[in-house]
């Protein structure tokens, strides 16, 4: 049965987009396809075959556009982006009513390619599949992988001549705050309304025509983009590349390019080949998504109150609650990583200081406390360059443990994470044309508390004396 697909976004935000063709491709082949996704969404697997997987040839339903957007690119902003090299397809609506984009990533220039070859290439497209799938099983709000496939090209990045590929992933939709700022840049009230009323409509429907819906749309972004930055905090994720138009209304995360999970716990970690300050390592990300919320808040004031006073002094309350979220979002996360009945701030912050300097290994700390536990301390002393600063931190954990708390630590925190070290080789044996260390990878990441025997080395961080990752946009 063909695809069949809806078209919001082309019928309500006329001025937001450029109907756009995907790229010819000289062969284009599925390498990974996400049938489980696929049936939950409700599509024909049938239906989903490489020509249209990497937007070669597309249904009779398609129209597919090229986004338009603004957006702070570490810091600077720029009026004018886009989708430089990826298509929204459209719509598909699942069998509950829930409405997803299906968006081609690498399909070919745009007009808002801005000297880029508008191609992507296989390592980046499958790191993006294999990272959102992680995210997914591990409870994170994110874009999901329909499929990744080769285009039968090769294409020039850093590394030489790599095989040319395509990422269709799944999106609640691909608003983000740039999206916003693209209208509010120019002063285009109505149309930014327009959008805001569609915004509204997709994700907080609830809110439709109710008064002061635009700031309480606001601050149903910042709750949820909040959350959103709480949960990677307690997984050592580092986004890489937090811009304005890589901040989605959704409150998913979007655009895999240079991230990375991190193994032993330093604020300052950053994987970005790009980010040469700093602007998003891990410590900084809290930070970073309240300062993007800010920049959404600037660009809904007109509609938030027509007297610009008030409308920053209502703008600004939201982002100081959305402040004080994060910190009880955050307090919860790490509250539940260390299997107690609630929060206790003090023991959560001394332990982010404990392991300061340390070298201490982020996954393995926490499956390393049921044994602790339970009085075996040899796997948690083995993460500490100096052990006994462990003892009084665990003395005080122990005081607000359980009888249960091992069986929720285990229970809450992974075995298996998209480790640096075997994402690096699972992408270069994959580049190779060996995709069998990509799928035993993959297999891990998506089941990510269930140990199985043989796998033990899935759950290792790299040796100490690895060299330090550094990971690109692909682009």
């Amino acid at each position: 049965m063909p695809l069949t697909l809806d078209h919001s976004y082309a019928r309500d935000l006329q001025g937001l987009y450029v109907p756009w063709q995907g790229q010819d491709w000289p062969d284009p082949q599925i390498v990974l396809r996400n049938d489980a996704l696929a049936h939950r969404l409700g599509l024909d697997v049938a239906a989903l075959d490489a020509g249209l997987l990497t937007g070669h040839a597309l249904p009779a339903t398609a129209r597919p556009l090229a986004m338009a957007y603004a957006g702070h690119q570490f810091g600077g902003f720029s009026p004018q982006l886009g989708d430089g090299r990826a298509i929204l397809l459209g719509e598909v609506v699942d069998n509950d009513g829930a409405r997803w984009d299906i968006h081609l990533k690498g399909s070919g220039r745009t007009p808002f390619a801005r000297g880029g070859d508008g191609r992507a290439v296989l390592g980046p497209v499958l790191r993006e599949y294999l990272i959102s799938e992680a995210m997914a099983a591990l409870g994170v709000p994110t874009t999901r992988a329909l499929a990744a496939c080769t285009t039968g090209d090769r294409v020039l990045r850093q590394n030489g001549l790599e095989p040319g590929a395509v990422l269709a992933r799944i999106g609640a939709s691909h608003l983000r705050v740039g999206t916003f700022q693209f209208f509010a840049a120019r002063g285009e009230a109505d149309k930014l309304r327009q959008l805001a009323d569609y915004a509204i409509a997709r994700h907080d429907p609830d809110l439709t025509g109710t008064p002061d819906c635009y700031v309480r749309f606001l601050q149903r972004v910042a709750a949820r983009q909040a959350q959103t930055v709480a949960h990677w905090m307690g997984l050592g994720f580092v986004h890489g590349v937090m811009n304005t138009d890589n901040t989605t209304i959704s409150g998913e995360t979007i655009d895999y390019g240079p991230c990375a999970f991190m193994d032993r716990y330093d604020p300052a970690t950053v994987f970005s080949s790009i980010d040469h300050q700093g602007r998003y390592a891990y410590g900084n990300q809290p930070a970073i998504i309240f300062w993007n919320l800010a920049r959404l808040a600037e660009a809904l004031l007109p509609l938030i109150d027509t007297t610009q006073d008030r409308a920053i002094a209502r703008a600004s309350d939201v982002i100081a609650q959305a402040q004080d979220h994060y910190r009880a979002a955050w307090l919860d996360v790490f509250a539940r990583k260390l299997g107690l009945a609630a929060p206790d701030a003090a023991l959560i912050e001394d332990m982010h200081q404990l392991w300061s300097g340390q070298g201490v290994d982020f996954t393995s700390f926490f499956r390393a406390l049921p044994d602790a536990l339970r009085g075996d301390l040899t796997r948690l002393r083995a993460l500490f360059d100096d052990a006994a600063a462990l003892d009084p931190w665990l003395a005080t954990y122990r005081t607000l443990a359980d009888a249960d708390t091992p069986a929720r630590v285990t229970a809450t925190n992974p075995i298996y994470i998209p480790r640096n070290h075997l994402v690096d080789a699972a992408l270069n044996a994959a580049n190779g044309g060996d995709m069998a260390p990509f799928m035993a990878l993959l297999a891990r990441v998506q089941a990510p508390f269930t140990p199985i025997d043989g796998a033990e080395d899935y759950a290792q961080p790299a040796p100490r004396d690895t060299p330090e990752l550094v990971t690109y946009c692909g682009t």
